[in-house]
């Protein structure tokens, strides 16, 4: 049996034999009789970029904003800018790093005060109602009414 002469396509120029992917490559040979073996070996960097600085992207702030809080959105917004943050950190660039994570810290800071300060108006005004209706039962049941 006489095995095909492989064509330019096969193995285009400039590539050793051993880079060309094994797509349209034929096996020829019978069960149990030696065949053609062709070994693939795949470089995997596991290199990650160096980030001479760390930024802060206030990741962990913004998630809690957006899910326990969330006032006018702004929470939702934070969350996007520390993830743009997390981007530009891992892409290398730390100029827009630093201003996405100074934006998303701005918003975390705008939400948690609208989020306090409406947490203690209510609170003040639960209060005043309870007493207020506490002091009118309590008034109103002695006195007759």
């Amino acid at each position: 049996m006489e095995l095909p002469v492989p064509d330019q396509t096969m193995y285009p120029q400039g590539y050793p034999t051993e880079a060309v992917p094994l797509q349209g490559v034929r096996h020829y040979g019978f069960p149990g009789q030696p065949g053609a073996v062709q070994h693939t070996s795949v470089n995997i960097s596991t290199e990650r970029p160096v980030v001479a600085e760390s930024s802060p992207d206030h990741i962990i702030w913004s998630l809690c904003c957006f899910v326990y809080s969330n006032p006018f959105c702004l929470g939702l917004a934070a969350l996007i800018y520390s993830i743009k943050s997390r981007d530009r950190k891992l892409v290398g660039d730390l100029d827009g790093a630093r201003r996405y994570g100074s934006t998303a810290r701005w918003l975390n800071i705008a939400a948690t005060i609208i989020f306090v300060t409406g947490l203690l108006i209510f609170i003040i005004t639960v209060t005043a109602v309870t007493v207020q209706a506490t002091s009118y039962y309590y008034n109103g049941y002695r006195s007759g009414y």
